[in-house]
């Protein structure tokens, strides 16, 4: 997080927060990177609350995601239940000073575990259900119209991290180039209800529990209009990311056949397969390169980048600079 809103985000708000949902004192913080993230009680339930400062994320925008989120849950799907404050509200606005917000929100806790990328557990099977669960997502979102006074989610390329420029250091000049190029690409993409949505955009391992059988998604935060294939990347990216060091190509190779493989087998249970989404892929694993970079330089200062973060972004770096995805797409 910024330290600028680290400064703002101070106990005596995060109790207000707590009081406009009904909550106990006692919280547990599970996240700041984006978002604060803390888990919180009540008569012995787990909740989820979250506080977003508004330089993240608009109040009318966090609605827009709570909306869909609902539309999800109530189409059956393992979603979070959304609740609303003693307000009535399903985001409470309290000032932070003069010029901005903070703004919170309560959900249900997933059910299930977290999975990590090098449990026994991140096999075939949670590949499956990975891809079925995303492609029920993909099919419910379909029929998906904001509800009376939400405004419409964005769409993908009015994301603040797309102006590269801003974050890019100024001598990555030849990166900025690289990743206009891709984006004018993927504006010529075409779009239609089967191919085009709102979508969650960032369906990796960290944003959903798994409980033998089913994945149970949260995080929604980033969710705007955009190409259904890139739900079928970005678990590919991250899946790859963090379980096979760069070094090893063969190994990300044989591991990325063997994920799709299962993941598209449980995809195609559930909803048919976006056209062109072969094609389209390469694209979007590109993308989430340039979005993570972004998103680094954005969030993490040059003092607090450890030699693991600096080596990680090197290697993002590397890829944008040569127009390489993580990995190809057989």
């Amino acid at each position: 997080m910024e330290k600028v809103v680290e400064r703002l985000m101070t106990d005596q708000l995060l109790n207000k927060f707590l009081n406009l949902y009904g909550l106990e004192p006692e919280v547990k913080k599970l996240g700041d990177f984006e978002n604060y993230v803390f888990e919180a009680y009540k008569n012995g339930k787990s909740f989820i609350l979250r506080v977003t400062h508004s330089s993240h994320r608009s109040g009318e925008e966090i609605a827009s995601e709570m909306d869909w989120m609902r539309h999800l849950h109530k189409s059956g799907l393992s979603i979070p239940e959304v609740y609303s404050s003693i307000n009535g509200l399903f985001v409470e606005p309290l000032r932070a000073d003069d010029s901005s917000e903070f703004y919170g929100c309560l959900y249900s806790k997933a059910e299930g575990e977290p999975v990590n990328v090098r449990s026994e557990k991140f096999d075939s099977q949670l590949f499956k259900a990975w891809g079925e669960t995303t492609a029920l997502m993909h099919q419910a979102t379909k029929s998906y119209k904001p509800s009376e006074g939400i405004k419409v989610r964005i769409s993908w390329n009015q994301d603040e991290l797309l102006e590269v420029e801003k974050y890019f250091p100024a001598e990555d000049a030849q990166l900025v180039e690289n990743a206009h190029e891709l984006l004018d690409t993927l504006s010529k993409l075409p779009q239609d209800q089967d191919t085009y949505g709102l979508i969650h955009t960032d369906i990796h391992s960290g944003n959903f529990f798994y409980d033998g059988e089913k994945i149970h998604v949260f995080d929604f935060d980033d969710a705007c209009y955009f190409w259904f294939a890139s739900d079928i990347a970005i678990p590919l990216f991250y899946s790859i990311f963090y379980k096979i060091p760069p070094e090893k190509h063969e190994e990300r190779q044989e591991f990325a056949d063997e994920f799709m493989t299962a993941f598209m087998e449980g995809y195609e249970k559930a909803n048919k397969l976006p056209e062109g989404w072969k094609e389209q892929l390469p694209l979007f694993l590109m993308l989430r390169d340039v979005v993570l970079y972004a998103v680094l330089h954005k969030k993490i200062a040059p003092d607090d980048r450890g030699e693991r973060l600096l080596a990680m972004m090197a290697e993002i770096r590397d890829r944008i600079k040569n127009k390489k995805p993580i990995v190809n797409v057989n």
